[in-house]
């Protein structure tokens, strides 16, 4: 019976990102919400439930282990490095201005902070991952650094909380707000205002599982099998405090540099198979969380995380006004930083400008590739 009970615990785990996927194509209320948290709330119901059999720490702790740095190659093979390069001059100065901004709010609230927040460090790190990239770099920073469970869920919920409120103000009153100290943005067409942004592939799970995919994607997870093995064979061969976070940095560069092959670059929905691995860690993860811990959040984790968001975006539109940065870029700079490519579509249609879409989902995805590196830095060097 245990037996039977682990085997169906795991075909839940692998499964149900799927059936949120089809959800989410059903009803735009899930879409709204967020596959991630979707993920999320259903695994903290699945904690709370007393459904999980005995040897589900051991079942969620391999699932854990392997989703991300089986993930981490997928997501980034979609990467097109080379448009890096095309980045306009404005936009790259206020995407370093972000990272910035970022930098110093985070070391500061740590500086004032860490004696209130158990393992300061770690939470540090993980801010820094997932505010110049996304989810997927505050899933593998947790890995790296092996944050305490309750203390990773606890972070990405107030970010969830912070994030909805950052995003409200940012489609509402922000171009207002920042406009008082920022240039207007200059318009490079006539179409200066308009709502008809188009559908971000970013999010786009549509194709994912067809035939015409199959193969493809089936070679993108060989290699990204591949990479994984790579990574754990080098972690053996050092120090275990250091292995992890070793493992992580080499699969995320290892990922890059495949990326700049045309054949593995141009496979569909590479980035969108790696999500279904980071929704799989996100219901495995949120299903271990201890509900007592998480109501117990302290005060200062929840001041860090408002200060990581919204005192980095403050302090970003004042380097601006410096040095002369228009209010559309800073807020789609900013938008792609905080809150990862998905939002860029989104807040561009709330500030009635599509010309910035391209520049911010491009700022997105360099973060992508590079929160893990800055993350795990901030994390040793404020440690």
């Amino acid at each position: 019976m245990n037996i039977l009970t682990s085997i169906l615990l795991v075909l839940f785990y692998l499964s149900f990102p799927a059936v949120i996927i089809y959800l989410s194509s059903k009803f735009s209320a899930i879409k709204k919400i967020g596959l991630v948290m979707v993920a999320y709330l259903v695994g903290m119901a699945l904690a709370v439930s007393g459904l999980l059999p005995e040897n589900a720490p051991k079942i969620q702790s391999t699932l854990t282990d392997i989703a991300v740095p089986l993930a981490l190659p997928l997501l980034l093979f979609s990467l097109n490095v080379r448009d890096w390069l095309k980045l306009a001059g404005k936009t790259f100065l206020s995407m370093i201005l972000g990272i910035v901004s970022l930098t110093i709010v985070v070391v500061t609230g740590h500086y004032f902070l860490s004696q209130y927040i158990p393992d300061a460090w770690k939470i540090s790190g993980m801010m820094m991952g997932v505010y110049t990239g996304g989810t997927p770099n505050l899933v593998s920073i947790k890995t790296a650094l092996n944050v305490d469970n309750n203390a990773y869920i606890v972070t990405h919920t107030l970010d969830t909380i912070f994030s909805l409120i950052y995003i409200v103000f940012l489609v509402s009153i922000a171009q207002r707000v920042f406009g008082v100290i920022l240039p207007r943005y200059k318009f490079a067409s006539q179409a200066t205002e308009t709502n008809e942004i188009p559908e971000n592939d970013i999010e786009n799970f549509d194709g994912l599982f067809s035939s015409g995919n199959f193969t493809p994607l089936l070679k993108a997870l060989g290699l990204s099998v591949l990479i994984l093995g790579i990574g754990g064979a080098v972690s053996i061969m050092l120090p275990s405090d250091i292995s992890t976070m070793v493992a992580i940095l080499l699969i995320t560069t290892l990922g890059i540099i495949l990326s700049l092959f045309p054949a593995i670059n141009r496979i569909k929905k590479t980035f969108q198979l790696g999500m279904y691995f980071i929704l799989i860690f996100c219901l495995v993860v949120a299903s271990m969380i201890n509900m007592d811990n998480l109501l117990a959040t302290s005060w200062a984790m929840v001041v860090y995380i408002f200060a990581g968001i919204f005192g980095t975006l403050f302090l970003h539109a004042l380097l601006s006004a410096i040095f002369k940065i228009d209010t559309d870029t800073t807020i789609i700079t900013t938008t792609a930083l905080i809150c990862s490519p998905p939002f860029v579509p989104v807040v561009a249609a709330g500030i009635k400008n599509k010309e910035v879409i391209i520049s911010g989902l491009t700022v997105g995805i360099i973060g992508y590739a590079v929160g893990n590196y800055l993350g795990i830095a901030t994390a040793f060097l404020l440690k």
